[in-house]
């Protein structure tokens, strides 16, 4: 085999079941146990992106959750990372003397 340990690179690994439909493996150096590859999982980018346009343009979480079918607590986690994201960026701009906010909470 040509699979490599992710934790110790050692090539002495043994087949060692299957897990959720995928072969898994062991290394027989450190007893690791792993598969060959990851796949990722959750949203899409695209679905991400729409969600937060819809924001942007007005729309509730719970209209974006209607439209989408994405979880308006998912959305929600979505809006606080960008709004933390934009807080740590180091760019000089002028603050709003008024802004609106629509159901945010404890940001």
């Amino acid at each position: 085999m040509s699979i490599n340990c992710p934790k110790c690179q050692s090539r002495s690994i043994i087949k060692n079941g299957h897990r959720r439909g995928k072969q898994n493996y062991q290394c027989k150096s450190c007893g690791r146990q792993f598969i060959e590859s990851y796949s990722e999982v959750g949203y899409s980018r695209k679905v991400k992106e729409d969600c937060l346009t819809m924001y942007l343009n007005g729309n509730g979480f719970r209209a974006i959750e209607r439209i989408t079918k994405v979880n308006h607590n998912t959305v929600i986690r979505w809006v606080k990372q960008i709004g933390n994201q934009l807080a740590d960026s180091k760019e000089d701009y002028e603050k709003p003397e008024v802004v609106q906010l629509d159901e945010l909470q404890n940001l």
